[in-house]
C-alpha cells in the first residue's frame, strides 16, 4: 500500500471555500482503481492548512499522479497555495487498509 499525507498551506483568502475548488479532483481520484481513500481534513492549529490523507494500491500510484485530473488539481491549487506543500510519502508491505488501534478499544 502506498500512503501519503500532504499538507495544504493555503491562501488565507481561499481557505473556506479550498473544500469547493478540490471537489472535482477529489471525486475523480476517489473514482480511480487502486485508490483506498483520499480523505481532506482542516488543521486545527492553523485553519489555513488542509491536511490530505491518501492511500493507493501499489500498482495504483503511478497512474493516479499520470492522470489528467491530478495534473488539472494541481494547477487549480497552484494558485491558491501559500508555499510548496509538505509530503509523506512511503510504501508500507503487506497493509491492505486501516487497522484498529489497539491501545484504545470500543466495545
Amino acid at each position: 500500500m502506498i500512503f501519503i499525507v500532504v499538507k495544504f498551506p493555503v491562501k488565507p483568502e481561499h481557505a473556506e471555500e479550498w473544500p469547493r475548488h478540490v471537489e472535482a479532483f477529489t471525486a475523480a481520484t476517489r473514482a480511480e482503481p487502486g485508490n483506498m481513500w483520499f480523505e481532506w481534513s482542516r488543521s486545527i492549529e492553523d485553519p489555513h492548512t488542509y491536511v490530505l490523507v491518501e492511500a493507493f494500491k501499489d500498482d495504483a500510484a503511478e497512474a493516479h499522479v499520470n492522470s489528467d485530473h491530478f495534473r488539472a488539481g494541481l494547477e487549480t491549487m497552484r494558485p491558491l497555495l501559500r508555499r510548496t506543500p509538505d509530503i509523506v510519502s512511503t510504501t508500507i508491505e503487506g497493509a491492505d487498509g486501516w487497522s484498529a488501534m489497539g491501545e484504545i478499544t470500543i466495545d
